[in-house]
């Protein structure tokens, strides 16, 4: 249900062109949203130079947005649906992963690392995940989610923040940085955090202290030295 492209679109901050990748599954209900919903379709045609969209069950592409349905362990099946969007992977590209890596085996994740490190020649990775989950509150959350069928093949690598930022240097990476949510909620302007905590009402401020303490940002950068890439910092 990730609406990036579409705020970034209203912000006019929109790259190139912004990729999606999800399971098949969920690409096809997303899809049959946006085509039923003006609201979103009407956005992505306004950037479209043709009268119709390149759209099947599993993918769509335009100008500007693409979504693709494929398994990030298939790294083959992966590049090739993301070449047949006209991906280019000579400009600099900004990749994001939200709680997808931890879901694979650590050898899944590093050989999707290392493809992505060597498919880009300029490039940044952003990773937000689970951290310190060697830790009691960390074997409870584990213990929560096998309850409910729900393994974490790759939580061997979300041990500390250093284990995080060793596994994008090993894969190729360049530099690799990592904050816990705490610290970086910490340090968020005073009125951003008035207007997040003013979307709900939450007395249970330990328990979300102690969560996020629980979940990282990871960043990694490749090339991109004219760009500032190696000079960004918390």
């Amino acid at each position: 249900m990730d609406t990036t492209f579409w705020k970034l679109k209203d912000e006019g901050l929109l790259p190139n062109k912004y990729f999606e990748v999800d399971f098949p599954m969920i690409v096809t209900r997303k899809l049959h949203t946006i085509k039923n919903k003006p609201l979103l379709v009407r956005p992505i045609m306004e950037l479209h130079p043709e009268d119709t969209l390149q759209i099947d069950g599993h993918m769509l592409d335009s100008k500007r947005y693409a979504i693709i349905g494929a398994d990030l362990r298939d790294l083959s099946e992966l590049e090739e649906k993301l070449k047949k969007c006209n991906m280019n992977t000579q400009l600099p590209t900004l990749l994001i992963t939200e709680c997808v890596l931890v879901y694979m085996t650590p050898e899944q994740s590093a050989n999707l690392l290392k493809w992505a490190a060597s498919s880009f020649e300029t490039a940044m990775f952003i990773n937000y995940e689970q951290v310190n989950m060697d830790d009691r509150f960390g074997q409870i959350m584990i213990e929560n989610l096998r309850r409910r069928q729900c393994d974490l093949a790759g939580v061997e690598t979300c041990k500390s923040l250093e284990s995080q930022k060793e596994r994008l240097l090993l894969n190729g990476w360049e530099t690799a940085s990592a904050v816990n949510m705490m610290e970086l909620y910490s340090g968020l302007p005073r009125a951003e955090v008035n207007r997040i905590e003013s979307l709900e009402f939450l007395d249970e401020l330990e328990l979300l202290e102690q969560l996020m303490r629980h979940y990282c940002l990871c960043w990694a950068t490749r090339g991109g030295q004219e760009l500032g890439l190696k000079e960004i910092t918390y």
